[in-house]
Protein backbone atom coordinates (compact mmCIF):
# COMPACT_ATOMS: atom_id res chain seq x y z
CA UNK A 1 0.00 0.00 0.00
CA UNK A 2 2.84 2.41 0.83
CA UNK A 3 4.55 1.75 -2.51
CA UNK A 4 1.24 2.30 -4.31
CA UNK A 5 0.82 5.67 -2.57
CA UNK A 6 4.32 6.84 -3.54
CA UNK A 7 4.01 5.46 -7.08
CA UNK A 8 0.75 7.29 -7.71
CA UNK A 9 2.19 10.51 -6.33
CA UNK A 10 5.27 10.29 -8.57
CA UNK A 11 3.09 9.61 -11.62
CA UNK A 12 0.95 12.64 -10.83
CA UNK A 13 4.05 14.78 -10.40
CA UNK A 14 5.42 13.70 -13.77
CA UNK A 15 2.10 14.53 -15.42
CA UNK A 16 2.13 17.95 -13.80
CA UNK A 17 5.68 18.70 -14.98
CA UNK A 18 4.85 17.54 -18.51
CA UNK A 19 1.78 19.76 -18.73
CA UNK A 20 3.40 22.76 -17.04
CA UNK A 21 6.32 22.59 -19.49
CA UNK A 22 3.97 22.76 -22.48
CA UNK A 23 3.44 26.02 -24.31
CA UNK A 24 2.15 28.83 -22.09
CA UNK A 25 1.66 32.50 -22.77
CA UNK A 26 1.90 35.59 -20.61
CA UNK A 27 -1.57 36.91 -19.89
CA UNK A 28 -1.99 40.62 -20.65
CA UNK A 29 -4.41 42.89 -22.44
CA UNK A 30 -2.84 42.29 -25.88
CA UNK A 31 -2.66 38.49 -25.80
CA UNK A 32 -5.25 36.51 -27.74
CA UNK A 33 -6.13 33.34 -25.83
CA UNK A 34 -7.75 30.22 -27.29
CA UNK A 35 -11.32 29.70 -26.08
CA UNK A 36 -11.68 27.47 -23.03
CA UNK A 37 -8.61 25.16 -23.36
CA UNK A 38 -8.92 21.55 -22.17
CA UNK A 39 -5.74 21.97 -20.11
CA UNK A 40 -5.54 25.12 -18.00
CA UNK A 41 -1.93 25.63 -17.00
CA UNK A 42 -0.31 28.23 -14.77
CA UNK A 43 3.15 28.80 -13.32
CA UNK A 44 4.16 31.26 -10.63
CA UNK A 45 7.68 31.83 -9.24
CA UNK A 46 8.82 34.35 -6.65
CA UNK A 47 12.13 35.43 -5.16
CA UNK A 48 12.07 37.86 -2.23
CA UNK A 49 14.88 39.38 -0.17
CA UNK A 50 15.25 40.97 3.25
CA UNK A 51 18.46 42.66 4.34
CA UNK A 52 19.81 44.86 7.13
CA UNK A 53 23.32 46.30 7.49
CA UNK A 54 24.43 48.24 10.58
CA UNK A 55 27.60 50.23 11.08
CA UNK A 56 30.00 49.16 13.82
CA UNK A 57 29.06 52.24 15.89
CA UNK A 58 25.28 51.91 15.49
CA UNK A 59 23.79 52.67 18.92
CA UNK A 60 20.25 51.53 18.16
CA UNK A 61 21.19 47.87 18.59
CA UNK A 62 20.60 44.91 16.30
CA UNK A 63 22.70 42.74 14.01
CA UNK A 64 23.43 42.49 10.31
CA UNK A 65 21.05 40.08 8.62
CA UNK A 66 20.10 38.65 5.25
CA UNK A 67 17.02 36.69 4.31
CA UNK A 68 15.68 34.90 1.25
CA UNK A 69 12.14 33.75 0.50
CA UNK A 70 11.37 31.59 -2.55
CA UNK A 71 8.06 30.23 -3.81
CA UNK A 72 6.86 28.19 -6.75
CA UNK A 73 3.32 27.25 -7.70
CA UNK A 74 2.40 25.24 -10.79
CA UNK A 75 -1.04 23.99 -11.84
CA UNK A 76 -2.25 21.80 -14.69
CA UNK A 77 -6.01 21.25 -14.70
CA UNK A 78 -7.90 19.21 -17.31
CA UNK A 79 -11.65 19.43 -17.95
CA UNK A 80 -13.73 17.58 -20.55
CA UNK A 81 -17.48 17.12 -20.13
CA UNK A 82 -18.08 15.56 -16.68
CA UNK A 83 -14.45 14.50 -16.11
CA UNK A 84 -11.74 16.63 -14.52
CA UNK A 85 -8.13 16.07 -13.43
CA UNK A 86 -6.47 18.76 -11.31
CA UNK A 87 -2.76 18.83 -10.37
CA UNK A 88 -0.85 21.31 -8.22
CA UNK A 89 2.66 21.77 -6.85
CA UNK A 90 2.96 24.44 -4.13
CA UNK A 91 6.51 24.98 -2.80
CA UNK A 92 7.79 27.54 -0.28
CA UNK A 93 11.17 27.98 1.39
CA UNK A 94 12.64 30.87 3.39
CA UNK A 95 15.66 31.44 5.62
CA UNK A 96 17.35 34.23 7.51
CA UNK A 97 21.03 34.59 8.39
CA UNK A 98 21.85 36.80 11.39
CA UNK A 99 25.42 37.81 12.19
CA UNK A 100 26.69 35.62 15.01
CA UNK A 101 23.88 33.09 14.65
CA UNK A 102 24.26 31.81 11.12
CA UNK A 103 21.64 30.35 8.80
CA UNK A 104 18.19 29.45 10.14
CA UNK A 105 15.10 28.57 8.12
CA UNK A 106 11.72 30.09 8.96
CA UNK A 107 9.35 28.80 6.23
CA UNK A 108 9.42 25.39 4.54
CA UNK A 109 6.65 23.63 2.60
CA UNK A 110 6.21 21.02 -0.12
CA UNK A 111 2.60 20.37 -1.12
CA UNK A 112 1.79 18.13 -4.11
CA UNK A 113 -1.79 17.30 -4.97
CA UNK A 114 -3.59 15.38 -7.71
CA UNK A 115 -7.36 14.93 -7.94
CA UNK A 116 -9.66 13.16 -10.42
CA UNK A 117 -13.31 14.20 -10.34
CA UNK A 118 -16.67 13.51 -11.98
CA UNK A 119 -19.34 16.18 -12.07
CA UNK A 120 -22.64 15.45 -10.29
CA UNK A 121 -24.18 18.92 -10.71
CA UNK A 122 -22.95 22.44 -11.55
CA UNK A 123 -21.53 22.87 -8.03
CA UNK A 124 -20.85 19.31 -6.82
CA UNK A 125 -18.29 16.66 -7.90
CA UNK A 126 -17.32 13.25 -6.63
CA UNK A 127 -13.55 12.79 -6.48
CA UNK A 128 -10.53 10.71 -5.51
CA UNK A 129 -7.29 12.50 -4.60
CA UNK A 130 -3.74 11.92 -3.42
CA UNK A 131 -1.53 14.56 -1.80
CA UNK A 132 1.84 14.92 -0.13
CA UNK A 133 2.68 17.48 2.57
CA UNK A 134 6.30 17.66 3.76
CA UNK A 135 9.40 19.92 3.82
CA UNK A 136 12.77 20.49 2.18
CA UNK A 137 15.25 20.83 5.06
CA UNK A 138 15.88 19.94 8.69
CA UNK A 139 14.35 22.05 11.47
CA UNK A 140 15.93 22.77 14.87
CA UNK A 141 15.00 24.02 18.31
CA UNK A 142 17.57 26.50 19.63
CA UNK A 143 18.29 26.86 23.35
CA UNK A 144 21.18 27.36 25.77
CA UNK A 145 22.78 24.77 28.01
CA UNK A 146 23.80 25.19 31.67
CA UNK A 147 27.01 26.95 30.61
CA UNK A 148 25.21 29.47 28.43
CA UNK A 149 26.33 27.88 25.18
CA UNK A 150 23.76 27.69 22.41
CA UNK A 151 22.70 24.23 21.28
CA UNK A 152 20.44 23.01 18.48
CA UNK A 153 18.11 20.04 18.85
CA UNK A 154 16.78 18.50 15.64
CA UNK A 155 12.97 18.54 15.39
CA UNK A 156 12.42 17.46 11.79
CA UNK A 157 14.33 16.64 8.64
CA UNK A 158 14.02 16.32 4.88
CA UNK A 159 10.85 14.32 4.15
CA UNK A 160 10.40 13.79 7.91
CA UNK A 161 7.64 14.16 8.71
CA UNK A 162 5.92 13.54 5.38
CA UNK A 163 2.18 13.03 5.17
CA UNK A 164 0.73 11.10 2.21
CA UNK A 165 -3.08 11.17 2.17
CA UNK A 166 -5.51 9.43 -0.19
CA UNK A 167 -9.01 10.91 -0.01
CA UNK A 168 -12.39 9.93 -1.43
CA UNK A 169 -15.53 12.04 -1.26
CA UNK A 170 -17.33 15.08 -2.62
CA UNK A 171 -16.20 18.56 -3.65
CA UNK A 172 -18.35 21.70 -3.48
CA UNK A 173 -17.28 24.61 -5.73
CA UNK A 174 -19.90 27.39 -5.73
CA UNK A 175 -17.53 29.94 -7.34
CA UNK A 176 -14.26 30.03 -9.30
CA UNK A 177 -12.30 31.17 -6.25
CA UNK A 178 -13.61 28.87 -3.49
CA UNK A 179 -13.94 25.11 -3.15
CA UNK A 180 -14.08 22.57 -0.35
CA UNK A 181 -13.47 18.82 -0.38
CA UNK A 182 -15.36 16.61 2.08
CA UNK A 183 -13.70 13.21 2.49
CA UNK A 184 -15.30 10.74 4.94
CA UNK A 185 -12.60 8.18 4.00
CA UNK A 186 -9.04 9.55 3.91
CA UNK A 187 -6.29 7.09 4.93
CA UNK A 188 -2.96 8.78 5.76
CA UNK A 189 0.63 7.55 5.88
CA UNK A 190 3.05 9.46 8.14
CA UNK A 191 6.75 8.99 7.35
CA UNK A 192 9.58 9.99 9.71
CA UNK A 193 12.41 7.60 8.81
CA UNK A 194 14.65 7.07 11.85
CA UNK A 195 12.38 8.51 14.52
CA UNK A 196 15.03 8.16 17.26
CA UNK A 197 16.62 11.32 15.85
CA UNK A 198 13.73 13.39 17.22
CA UNK A 199 13.08 11.66 20.55
CA UNK A 200 15.30 13.94 22.64
CA UNK A 201 13.24 16.99 21.67
CA UNK A 202 9.81 15.45 20.99
CA UNK A 203 9.51 12.41 23.28
CA UNK A 204 9.22 8.70 22.48
CA UNK A 205 6.47 9.05 19.82
CA UNK A 206 7.58 11.83 17.45
CA UNK A 207 4.73 12.74 15.09
CA UNK A 208 2.71 9.83 16.50
CA UNK A 209 5.13 7.14 15.24
CA UNK A 210 5.92 4.38 17.75
CA UNK A 211 9.50 3.60 18.83
CA UNK A 212 11.29 1.27 16.42
CA UNK A 213 9.01 2.26 13.52
CA UNK A 214 9.56 4.65 10.62
CA UNK A 215 5.93 5.11 9.56
CA UNK A 216 2.39 5.32 10.90
CA UNK A 217 -0.60 4.27 8.80
CA UNK A 218 -4.03 5.68 9.78
CA UNK A 219 -6.61 3.84 7.68
CA UNK A 220 -9.93 5.00 9.15
CA UNK A 221 -9.84 8.79 8.98
CA UNK A 222 -11.61 11.82 7.49
CA UNK A 223 -10.28 14.94 5.79
CA UNK A 224 -11.60 18.38 4.87
CA UNK A 225 -9.66 20.58 2.46
CA UNK A 226 -10.85 24.10 1.61
CA UNK A 227 -9.19 26.56 -0.78
CA UNK A 228 -9.75 30.28 -1.38
CA UNK A 229 -7.98 32.22 -4.16
CA UNK A 230 -9.37 35.68 -5.01
CA UNK A 231 -8.31 39.19 -5.94
CA UNK A 232 -9.82 41.06 -2.99
CA UNK A 233 -8.75 44.45 -4.40
CA UNK A 234 -6.99 45.75 -7.49
CA UNK A 235 -3.57 44.03 -7.67
CA UNK A 236 -4.13 42.39 -4.26
CA UNK A 237 -4.63 38.62 -4.07
CA UNK A 238 -5.53 36.47 -1.07
CA UNK A 239 -4.84 32.74 -1.27
CA UNK A 240 -5.56 30.34 1.59
CA UNK A 241 -5.68 26.58 2.11
CA UNK A 242 -7.26 24.97 5.20
CA UNK A 243 -6.71 21.30 5.95
CA UNK A 244 -8.48 19.26 8.66
CA UNK A 245 -7.62 15.64 9.46
CA UNK A 246 -9.46 13.47 12.00
CA UNK A 247 -8.74 9.85 12.94
CA UNK A 248 -11.90 7.80 13.62
CA UNK A 249 -9.91 5.82 16.21
CA UNK A 250 -9.70 8.94 18.37
CA UNK A 251 -13.52 9.16 18.40
CA UNK A 252 -13.23 12.69 16.95
CA UNK A 253 -11.90 14.10 20.23
CA UNK A 254 -11.60 17.83 19.50
CA UNK A 255 -8.09 18.11 20.91
CA UNK A 256 -6.84 15.34 18.59
CA UNK A 257 -8.19 16.78 15.34
CA UNK A 258 -5.40 18.26 13.19
CA UNK A 259 -5.82 21.74 11.69
CA UNK A 260 -3.50 23.55 9.27
CA UNK A 261 -4.02 26.93 7.57
CA UNK A 262 -1.62 28.25 4.90
CA UNK A 263 -2.34 31.81 3.76
CA UNK A 264 -0.67 34.38 1.56
CA UNK A 265 -1.55 38.01 0.76
CA UNK A 266 0.24 39.36 -2.31
CA UNK A 267 0.15 42.96 -3.54
CA UNK A 268 1.64 43.77 -6.95
CA UNK A 269 3.69 46.96 -7.19
CA UNK A 270 4.07 46.41 -10.93
CA UNK A 271 4.17 43.46 -13.31
CA UNK A 272 7.19 41.83 -11.62
CA UNK A 273 7.60 43.45 -8.18
CA UNK A 274 5.39 42.45 -5.27
CA UNK A 275 4.97 42.65 -1.52
CA UNK A 276 3.92 39.38 0.12
CA UNK A 277 2.69 38.48 3.59
CA UNK A 278 2.70 34.72 4.22
CA UNK A 279 1.73 32.68 7.23
CA UNK A 280 1.12 29.16 8.49
CA UNK A 281 -0.94 28.14 11.51
CA UNK A 282 -0.82 24.53 12.67
CA UNK A 283 -2.38 22.48 15.44
CA UNK A 284 -1.31 18.84 15.56
CA UNK A 285 -1.70 17.00 18.86
CA UNK A 286 0.98 14.47 17.86
CA UNK A 287 3.51 17.29 17.39
CA UNK A 288 2.68 19.76 20.16
CA UNK A 289 -0.17 20.52 22.56
CA UNK A 290 -0.22 24.19 21.56
CA UNK A 291 -0.88 26.21 18.41
CA UNK A 292 2.12 26.63 16.10
CA UNK A 293 2.51 29.53 13.68
CA UNK A 294 5.01 31.00 11.24
CA UNK A 295 4.84 34.38 9.45
CA UNK A 296 6.93 36.34 6.97
CA UNK A 297 6.79 39.72 5.16
CA UNK A 298 8.84 40.18 2.00
CA UNK A 299 9.43 42.43 -1.00
CA UNK A 300 10.70 40.92 -4.22
CA UNK A 301 10.18 39.48 -7.68
CA UNK A 302 7.11 37.54 -8.86
CA UNK A 303 6.65 36.10 -12.36
CA UNK A 304 3.38 34.51 -13.51
CA UNK A 305 2.40 32.83 -16.79
CA UNK A 306 -0.81 31.01 -17.71
CA UNK A 307 -2.78 29.99 -20.80
CA UNK A 308 -6.22 31.23 -19.71
CA UNK A 309 -7.85 34.43 -18.49
CA UNK A 310 -8.35 34.74 -14.75
CA UNK A 311 -11.96 35.22 -13.64
CA UNK A 312 -11.31 35.19 -9.87
CA UNK A 313 -12.42 38.76 -9.26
Amino acid sequence: MKRVFIGLLVAAGLALVQQASAQVVVVDSTTALPPDPLWKRSFKAGLNFTEATLSSNWRGGGVNSFGLNTLLNAKANYKLDAASWDNEADLLYAFVSNKGQGYRKNLDRIFLDTKYGRSLSPHWDTFVSLNLLTQFAAGYKYSKDANGNERAQILSSTFAPAYVTAAYGFEYHPTDYFKVRLSPFAPRLTIVGRNQRFMEALGDRPYGVRPGHSTRFEVLAAQVLAEFDKDIAKNVNLKARYLLFANYGDNFALRRIDHRLDAGLTAKVNRYINVALTGIMLYDYDQDRGLQYSQGLTLGFLYTIQNYSDDKK
